[in-house]
């Protein structure tokens, strides 16, 4: 008898909470903080909660379920990786069949969350249910799995605008483009602290294809980012002053980043990852004061 057929119920459910990663909200963050930008920006101040909350709740759904399909993904490669081997799948304490019923009922939440929404917001879905299913086997074909994590990541941004009624403009896309620069360049932080383990196991990710570089290229990735989320404020004419004094506090927070990472310490660059949580927040407060 297998183990996943030997615990108990709670048990069960304690692997489906930890298999949606709800005890790491850093990645549900991620995603929040920039729907909350183009929330904000398109609607030109705060949206009303018929949209907000369906669109807070999506985001949770969708990155849970995000979370469930790279277990699945993953479940092959996860236990040999010190971080991760003690993860729902790679213990066998559920099994790959019960991780792709929770992504279905995730990604079924998440779309039930769309009958409050707009139908060009339901339309536009689609591009995040593919992405989100599609990026955890990236990993085993590309260098580049981060690109498609940030693509992913970023596509609740062109969903915030159709929610609030807002064409898919120029600003829409200098907000999205520079959210995909800022995901690659966290999520390369993240996995250089998995890097010696993928090395052994075969797997692929921008840390790797950087190399000896991988810092200045994050460094050059963080830059592109303040250019491009600027680019969109000045475009809307919010860069001044709020705009400008957000990116200012976030360009020193990269620095600060860099400083502690350029070591290449897998714990640091871990640290870095995970403080970009407040590199989101920092964006929003200028937006939301800049829009006021």
């Amino acid at each position: 008898m297998t183990a996943a057929h030997q615990i108990t119920w709670r048990e069960r459910l304690e692997a489906y909470y930890y298999l949606c990663r709800f005890d790491k909200p850093i990645g549900t963050e991620l995603v929040f903080w920039p729907t909350m930008w183009a929330l904000w920006l398109a609607n030109s101040g705060t949206p009303s909660l018929s949209i907000l909350i369906p669109m807070i709740l999506g985001t949770i759904f969708m990155r849970a379920a995000g979370c469930a399909i790279n277990d699945f993904a993953d479940r092959k490669v996860d236990a040999h990786v010190e971080r991760t081997k003690t993860r729902p799948l790679a213990t066998g304490i559920i099994s790959a069949q019960e991780a792709v019923y929770v992504f279905l009922f995730l990604v079924a939440a998440s779309a039930c969350m769309l009958f409050f929404l707009p139908i060009e917001t339901f339309y536009c879905s689609f591009g995040a249910l593919i992405l989100a299913f599609i990026y955890p086997f990236m990993k085993r074909y590309t260098h580049l799995p981060q690109v498609f994590l940030g693509a992913a990541f970023s596509w609740s941004i062109p969903m915030a605008y159709t929610a609030v009624g807002h064409p898919l403009d120029v600003t829409c896309w200098l907000l999205y483009f520079g959210n995909l620069a800022w995901t690659v360049a966290y999520d390369t932080q993240y996995a250089i602290t998995d890097r010696e383990y993928d090395l052994k196991i075969g797997v692929k990710s921008t840390a790797i294809l950087f190399g000896k570089y991988d810092i200045e290229i994050i460094s050059a990735l963080q830059a592109l980012s303040i250019v491009l989320i600027g680019s969109a404020l000045y475009l809307e004419q919010l860069l001044m002053p709020f705009g400008l004094l957000a990116l200012l506090a976030v360009a020193a927070d990269f620095i600060y980043q860099w400083t502690k990472t350029r070591d290449r310490d897998p714990q640091r660059c871990f640290w870095a990852f995970r403080h970009n949580r407040w590199i989101g927040l920092i964006i929003f407060i200028g937006i939301f004061f800049a829009v006021l």
